[in-house]
């Protein structure tokens, strides 16, 4: 058991609370066939999407909606985190939630420990590469049910910055009103475990079996489940 006390705690989610394999699996399935509508809307998101994914993909300016989406599904194969792409899909994802043809996942020690949490008083938030738009209907569209009035606060690389760097945890801590040091933040990969620390947050490593970081080199703390995490005020 791992005993932690802490203000706010800020949740990754591929890896540490719901399974990689579901999300680059069925919700990626789901968000290929769907780019090339979704990039010709007249909708502000989606042209500025547009645009940021023709510059970061070496797109001619006046390449068509096809040849953007194919370049996008290039991404998604190399699991790039591509924050054009993530908006995009996140518009997608909202969507399909809404109509229920796709639906969340959430390792089932997750849910009971998150409502443990936010009962003693503990401030719950998220912090994802995927943008808040697909994060909240994530949430929503728990099968354990409607986890949003749990968590007061959504992040992605747009509003706070890419997860990798110790800044964005800066302006997370900031956005909180909390001081880094009474923030704890629970992820998969060793990479962000560093930025945060850097940043002077507390840091508690998801080492799940089956996920990609599984048996990584952390440099923090790590459990294999929340149920191995007591939280304190």
């Amino acid at each position: 058991m791992t005993a932690i006390s802490a203000d706010v705690v800020v949740l990754d989610i591929e890896g540490t609370t719901s399974a990689a394999g579901f999300i680059l699996g069925d919700l990626y399935d789901y968000a290929r066939p769907r780019l090339d509508e979704v990039l010709g809307r007249d909708d502000d998101a989606v042209r500025a999407a547009r645009a940021d994914a023709i510059a970061e993909t070496g797109l001619d300016a006046d390449a068509t909606d096809a040849e953007v989406a194919e370049a996008l599904r290039g991404l998604m194969a190399s699991d790039v985190k591509s924050t054009p792409l993530k908006t995009l899909q996140g518009i997608i994802w909202a969507e399909g939630f809404a109509a229920g043809e796709i639906h969340s996942q959430f390792f089932e020690d997750v849910p009971p420990r998150l409502h443990a949490w936010h009962e003693a008083g503990i401030r719950l938030a998220v912090y994802s590469s995927g943008s808040v738009a697909s994060q909240v209907p994530w949430f929503r569209h728990a099968p354990q049910g409607d986890l949003t009035p749990l968590v007061e606060d959504f992040f992605d690389t747009v509003s706070a910055g890419p997860k990798k760097e110790s800044g964005s945890y800066d302006r997370i801590a900031a956005a909180l009103g909390v001081e880094p040091s009474h923030a704890l933040f629970l992820t998969d990969h060793p990479d962000e475990v560093a930025a945060a620390l850097a940043a002077g947050w507390q840091v508690v490593a998801l080492d799940r079996a089956g996920e990609p970081w599984h048996g990584a080199d952390f440099a923090s703390p790590s459990v294999s489940s929340f149920n191995e995490i007591e939280l304190s005020r």
